[in-house]
């Protein structure tokens, strides 16, 4: 069995590269273990890696390849004798769910007790094998401190799409069952709160992975910066790889170190079958491109999306289009690939719907309805493209949400093609795009069918 293994180079471009199985559960042991771990540890880690392989290979079916190099799927290092030993040693083992290779986590470090999926990832399935419980053989390591300038928050979380220009406080308001940071109030910023996995993921992908390690921090302000204060790292998820480390140490075999950390998962000594990238795509499919950790939402965004399209479709009486949704990590990127203001939250291209980040857009409640209006506007283009913006845009902020949308009072113009394809600001995108509904929901008001607004 091989794998499509797409390799990120230094111009952010994937080259494709095919490896045997085996190979590469030996390559991800080598970038993912412990330095100068026992081989029950590294036995371990190489079912965990072969079993979250085999659960997640048409993860990048929209990019023509099964898995990536990067941290978003598993990080590939050259292997080494111990690598390649760990790997033949538990050929073919894998964590079964039943019959299916089971949906499994591994992070760095739990900083002490392990976390259930749904407080990293909201909506996420909180499976009996992946509990959160008390992990002494982790004993909360590693420690760390990082001070980040009220600034460089600012940065981070602009990027991330909240909008406003000056941070005026944060504060910690609420944690989990785990004691982990829940939500925290952003004062000065719209939206006001963050979940503290986004904050992480928003700190990480602007200023550098090393700030915020982990949600299991304190929080003190110093005049204008924040000092934070945690353990562990990563998002504490089921394996943790220093206690893993250290169970091993002490004597415990690969399947105890497996058992304790999913329990009730089946040890199968054989390997389970993978759904090639060319047989997962299918016509009329609808892809998700997720970045990091935002990944374990995968199956539900591509769940609302097919929905959302099927339904959009039978409304517009369109054919349902295949499209792949790719949700950006930070807004400069969406604005670098689609040349659009992070505010228009949403553009379309070579059936491919680019989306601001995913954190900016559920914290303000508009996640469902941005997915639909980029939807409609990709069924609606095509027939409507002789007509002013206005009728395109018109169009797909009426069916997105026909019950809402807001109110245009008074005489106003339905908007120019420039005010909707360069706005001056937020503000004035947000006028025009009114008007735009305004405008269209008048004439289908007065019974014109949708193809014949103009």
């Amino acid at each position: 069995m091989t794998l499509r293994i797409g390799r990120l180079d230094s111009i952010r471009k994937y080259t494709v590269e095919s490896i045997p199985l085996e190979s590469y559960v030996a390559q991800v042991v080598a970038g993912e273990a412990l330095r100068g771990s026992q081989p029950a540890a590294l036995e371990a880690l190489a079912i965990t890696i072969r079993t979250f392989a085999l659960a997640n290979a048409t993860r990048h079916r929209s990019d023509g390849f099964d898995l990536c190099d990067q941290t978003h799927c598993q990080v590939l290092r050259p292997a080494t004798p111990a690598t390649v030993r760990a790997a033949d040693a538990t050929a073919g083992r894998v964590l079964l769910r039943g019959n299916t290779p089971a949906q499994i986590f591994f992070s760095a470090s739990c900083g002490g007790r392990t976390e259930i999926p749904s407080a990293v990832w909201p909506g996420a399935e909180d499976p009996p094998f992946l509990p959160s419980r008390p992990d002494d053989a982790c004993q909360g390591a590693p420690a760390w401190t990082t001070v980040l300038a009220a600034i460089d928050l600012l940065r981070a979380l602009r990027d991330a799409g909240f909008t406003g220009e000056r941070v005026i406080d944060v504060r910690v308001a609420g944690r989990t069952g785990s004691g982990r940071v829940g939500k925290l109030q952003v004062l000065g910023l719209v939206p006001g709160e963050i979940s503290g996995q986004d904050l992480r993921m928003a700190v990480g992908r602007t200023l550098g992975w090393q700030h915020i390690k982990s949600t299991a921090f304190e929080l003190q302000r110093s005049g204008d910066a924040y000092r934070f204060a945690g353990r562990g790292s990563g998002h504490g998820v089921g394996l943790c790889v220093i206690g893993s480390a250290r169970l091993a140490e002490a004597g415990q075999s690969a399947d105890a170190i497996l058992r304790r950390y999913f329990p009730g998962l089946e040890i199968a000594g054989r390997s389970a079958p993978i759904v090639t990238t060319e047989a997962a795509r299918t016509p009329s499919a609808v892809a998700v491109s997720l970045p990091d950790d935002d990944e374990v939402e995968h199956a539900a965004i591509e769940r609302q999306a097919l929905r959302a399209r099927d339904e959009l479709a039978r409304t517009l009486g369109v054919v349902p289009p295949s499209v792949t949704l790719r949700f950006h990590a930070t807004t400069s990127e969406f604005e670098r690939a689609t040349g659009q203001r992070w505010f228009t939250s949403t553009a379309a291209a070579n059936r491919e719907l680019h989306l601001v980040p995913i954190a900016g857009l559920r914290d303000r409640g508009v996640l469902d309805q941005t997915i639909r209006r980029g939807l409609v506007r990709m069924m609606v283009d095509g027939p409507l493209q002789d007509r002013p913006q206005w009728v395109r845009d018109g169009a797909a902020l009426f069916f997105a949400d026909p019950a809402g949308g807001g109110s245009v009072t008074g005489r106003f113009a339905c908007p120019s093609d420039a005010e909707l394809r360069t706005p001056l600001s937020a503000g004035a995108l947000g006028n025009a795009y009114a008007r735009a509904r305004a405008c269209f929901a008048r004439q289908i008001a007065a019974g014109k069918r949708w193809r014949d607004v103009k």
